[in-house]
């Protein structure tokens, strides 16, 4: 099955703040790009709603471009008991990995073991994995030999190595997958809008009636009447909801207890494999990942507590330490501080539970939560990427259950591809370098782009560039290298190196509009900074 929105969607700006503009009550108005809000617009859009989502930034600017990029059901959450959740999540890996098989596909994992009990232990656990998944697996769980191990983790240390375990799971490019969702909810008939952030609620007798925002590059303010708002700002809901709270008088405690997670990118050398490597227990009890991703190998991941919002959060310095003495304890050649390429850090939006004081965020819980005010503001938060459809579905039966909308029947998106979904799984992993294969049955539409001949980096050529400002809603330098192509988060200096030729296109695609390259620059040295 092909996607049915194969046509190139131009994203102009004026064309869509003039329909932003114009009189019109919406069936539904998404507060937030991320990959909660996107799939929330797609579902619907595709239900045949009226939608508008606005975006404070760009899409995917926050939490939802900075994942460990693993589709996964969660052989933690496995180990913590919670089996509705493992099995929801296996369920939705299989339909995101079938919706956009040019941006999501299956990945090998190898947990070493260097005890005896631990391939047995670790093999039982794995094989309930593949169980649960039942006709929805990727592949069966191995039970592997110490050379075998070392076959599939060649720079794994050897010495005490007793043999391993690998299974299956998916991987994907996080943003490029919130750019499929959007395009794929524009042409769908929703409005999406980024850099246009709501700062203000409408009301008639005390009840939701629509949002004010303004667009940041023009500072014009819009009023936006809906039957319906959702607030999907990720880490940020708290906000949204406490201007809601003020309007009735109260003071609301905060749902979300931050989480940062860190993630070091090194050369693929400290790993030269196409499989990941995976720690279920370190030293402090975490999960630790080495994943090949897109020509690179990621490290990661940390989760520490915050008590701030920061839009680009810094990796404290013992998380960094954390990360390489771990890597050091596994590969022969352990990556040290000044083999990092770029660090970059996410907020989780867990979810508190009541009395809950967000201390120990290992504990709490990842799975999302749907709650509707008195004045009909449908807040969700938590959940993860893997199960941002699903999240969706939950979203919207809130939304008939407190009668805001009409109950249409759901189910639309199961097997809905996303823009660019070719027919089948393209024979590219995502461990190799970045190119045209990202872009599916659109590859050719931006290889006729002019530019298409001048690479500016392995996979990436000025092409890539037009056709993120015409058709992807890109507006500036760190739109395009960092979730347009991965660039920032493949190798800092690269990007820093790029950024003033992206400026220029840009100023050839957008003339008179700034680029914002300055800004970029001081972004690009954070992330080639790694604290010492």
């Amino acid at each position: 099955m092909t996607s049915d929105t194969t046509d190139p969607l131009p994203t102009d700006r004026t064309a869509l703040l003039a329909q932003l503009a114009q009189p019109h009550t919406y069936d539904l108005a998404v507060v937030g790009g991320g990959a909660t809000g996107l799939g929330v617009a797609l579902d619907a859009a595709a239900r045949g709603f009226s939608v508008v989502l606005l975006e404070s930034h760009d899409f995917a600017k926050g939490t939802s471009s900075r994942a460990t990029k693993l589709v996964h059901g969660g052989v933690r959450y496995l180990a913590q008991g919670n089996i509705a959740l493992v099995r929801e999540a296996l369920h939705e890996r299989t339909t995101l990995l079938a919706n956009a098989p040019h941006l999501a596909q299956p990945l090998a994992f190898v947990m070493p073991s260097y005890k005896l009990w631990e391939t047995p232990f670790y093999g039982t656990g794995l094989k309930m994995y593949d169980a649960l998944a039942g006709k929805a697996g990727l592949g069966d769980t191995q039970l592997l030999g110490r050379m075998e191990t070392l076959r599939c983790l060649p720079t794994a240390v050897a010495e005490g190595l007793k043999g391993g375990v690998k299974y299956w799971d998916g991987q994907f490019d996080d943003a490029r997958l919130a750019l499929a969702l959007a395009r794929t909810a524009a042409a769908k008939g929703a409005l999406l809008v980024n850099y246009c952030p709501v700062t203000d609620l409408l009301y008639d007798a005390g009840k939701i009636a629509g949002v004010v925002c303004e667009d940041v590059e023009t500072r014009r303010s819009f009023q936006v009447r809906a039957r319906c708002v959702v607030n999907a700002a990720g880490v940020w809901v708290d906000a949204l909801r406490q201007r809601d709270g003020a309007q009735a008088g109260r003071q609301l405690a905060p749902m979300v207890a931050p989480s940062q997670g860190v993630h070091l990118v090194v050369d693929r050398d400290f790993l030269p494999s196409d499989h990941a490597l995976m720690v279920p227990k370190t030293a402090d009890g975490r999960v630790l990942f080495a994943v090949p991703w897109l020509g690179k190998l990621i490290l990661g991941t940390t989760d520490t507590p915050r008590h701030d919002l920061a839009r680009e959060p810094v990796a404290m310095r013992d998380e960094v330490a954390f990360i390489l003495g771990e890597a050091a304890r596994y590969l022969r050649r352990a990556p040290r501080a000044q083999d990092v390429r770029s660090i970059w850090v996410g907020l989780r939006p867990l979810v508190k539970p009541q009395g809950e004081d967000g201390g120990n965020t290992k504990r709490i819980s990842r799975e999302h939560t749907v709650i509707a005010s008195a004045s009909g503001l449908v807040t969700v938060t938590g959940g993860k990427w893997t199960t941002y459809r699903a999240m969706a579905e939950d979203v919207l039966d809130k939304c008939f259950e407190a009668r805001l909308l009409p109950r249409r029947a759901g189910g639309v998106t199961v097997a809905l591809p996303l823009v660019g979904a070719p027919p089948s799984r393209p024979r590219q992993g995502m461990h190799l370098p970045q190119g045209l294969h990202s872009y599916g049955t659109e590859a050719a539409a931006v290889a006729a782009l002019p530019g298409t001949d001048v690479v500016l980096a392995d996979g990436f050529t000025e092409a890539m560039v037009r056709w993120a400002v015409r058709h992807e809603y890109a507006r500036t330098v760190e739109d395009v290298l960092a979730r347009r192509t991965r660039v920032l988060f493949l190798d800092a200096r690269l990007a820093q190196a790029l950024a003033p030729r992206v400026a220029q296109i840009l100023g050839e695609e957008l003339p008179g509009h700034d680029p914002q390259l300055a800004p970029f620059l001081e972004l690009a040295l954070q992330y080639a900074t790694v604290p010492g």
